[in-house]
């Protein structure tokens, strides 16, 4: 459950008038929970006790380092993609050390760097992958710590484009050869210290069905591989999604209790728990979106209406810029005036100023009749939304809020022009 509500007729984030902050700081802003994430947190926590369970926040869902030291200051370890966000980590406070660093194309620096502030594992997508980390490893005089990502070939149920599971995807080392890689890489590569074993088949599933098969399908080569190289963890993932629609109403107990169709973390925990406590391995999940997305929304202003031949349009000032889910994965996000509306809605498609079609939030889409000067809130933003931003049409980054309590702050300041263009030079 999150912690947007309309109250007094106005929507309010915890205490907080979303109206007040739009007014003092403009749109687009991305406005975040910070009880919302906290909550989330340790219901996931709470739910995995019975396990040696460790969360492994993925930073690539929301990279802002605020949130990062928050998720610091609980003792959560962090799921990389990159060198930068393992120096985004450090400059937040977090600790290198329960660090795991993924992704299919790490370069030489990178891995320097990461051995430099030695994390705690390498999950490794390639055999040239873990001949590289042996060869710069040994080049150092030390030892690298690594896992594999094994496909174990299981449909994920959601969009193509974040399907990770199955043998037509970039990822990982399919579950036929994956025996044979971890005898080569003990034979073969002695600067390489096999920590353990990695799988993630997708994101945004809202089945267990899915889970619960890859779980099974791996669980005996992660036996194997403890009896045969003392691994010590098993990271399964992260890929729990969350609700998009119907979110406004999910804040509220009675909605759940309504929809009991719906992946919840105790319905994900209690469908893993018992697949996984035998091995006695340390599992890792790596969650981020559930821990983010329903967190934040963003607040954009209305600036016209247009009344078409075959369509109505309500052009805001939010583009595919600050958030491109919708245009990139068909992503639906709920979209409510921050002012209450109790009349009559309208048909409509909600676009932005970026010169391309591409450039929606909605289409055909039954929202409140909102005129120019009117703020929406576009909702579950938290994930992937800044994260993937741009300067697209050189339009500066939006700025963030992060809302605890009755108190907010902001955590990014909007980007000027000046900003924007500072790394850019003539030529001589």
């Amino acid at each position: 459950m999150h912690s947007f509500a309309y109250r007094n007729g106005s929507m309010h984030c915890e205490d907080v008038n979303l109206a007040d902050i739009a007014g003092a700081v403009g749109t687009p802003v991305f406005v975040y929970s910070r009880k919302t994430i906290m909550d989330d947190l340790a219901e996931l926590q709470q739910a995995l006790a019975p396990l040696d369970a460790h969360v492994a926040y993925a930073v690539k869902a929301c990279s802002n380092k605020a949130i990062l030291h928050m998720m610091a200051q609980r003792g959560v370890g962090f799921d990389i993609v990159s060198g930068g966000e393992l120096w985004r980590i450090i400059n937040a406070g977090g600790d290198p050390s329960v660090c795991t660093y993924a992704g299919v194309g790490k370069t030489e620096q990178e891995i320097r760097y990461a051995l430099e502030q030695n994390i705690y594992c390498f999950n490794c997508e390639s055999e040239n992958e873990l001949r590289e980390i042996n060869r710069i490893a040994g080049e150092m005089g030390v030892k690298a710590p690594v896992a594999v990502r094994v496909n174990p070939h299981v449909d994920a149920h959601t969009h193509k484009y974040i399907t990770t599971g199955t043998n037509e995807n970039k990822f990982g080392v399919d579950i036929t050869r994956i025996e044979e890689l971890y005898a080569i890489i003990a034979a073969e590569m002695p600067h390489l210290h096999i920590r353990g074993l990695q799988m993630h088949i997708g994101s945004q599933l809202t089945e267990l069905e899915p889970f619960v098969k890859a779980i099974r399908k791996v669980s005996p080569i992660a036996l194997k591989f403890k009896e045969l190289y003392g691994i010590e963890f098993w990271s399964i993932g992260g890929g729990i999604g969350i609700v998009y629609d119907g979110c406004l109403a999910s804040g509220k107990q009675e909605w759940w209790d309504a929809h009991p169709e719906q992946l919840t973390l105790r319905k994900f925990a209690e469908a893993i728990i018992p697949l996984l406590q035998p091995l006695g391995l340390k599992i890792l999940l790596e969650p981020g979106r559930r821990l983010v997305g329903n967190a934040a929304c963003l607040l954009t202003t209305c600036l016209y209406v247009k009344k078409g031949e075959a369509k109505n349009f309500k052009i805001i000032d939010a583009g595919m810029n600050d958030i491109i889910r919708p245009a990139l994965y068909e992503g639906y996000h709920e979209i409510w005036p921050v002012k209450e509306h109790r009349e009559q809605s309208i048909v409509a498609d909600i676009v932005g100023p970026i010169c391309e079609s591409g450039d929606f939030q909605a289409q055909n889409r039954e929202i409140a009749d909102v005129k120019p000067g009117e703020v929406l809130a576009e909702m579950s933003a938290g994930a992937y939304g800044f994260s993937m931003a741009s300067t697209y049409n050189s339009r500066p980054l939006a700025a963030e809020v992060l809302v605890d309590g009755n108190k907010w702050h902001i955590i990014r300041r909007r980007q000027t022009l000046e900003q924007m263009v500072a790394d850019e030079c003539l030529p001589e």
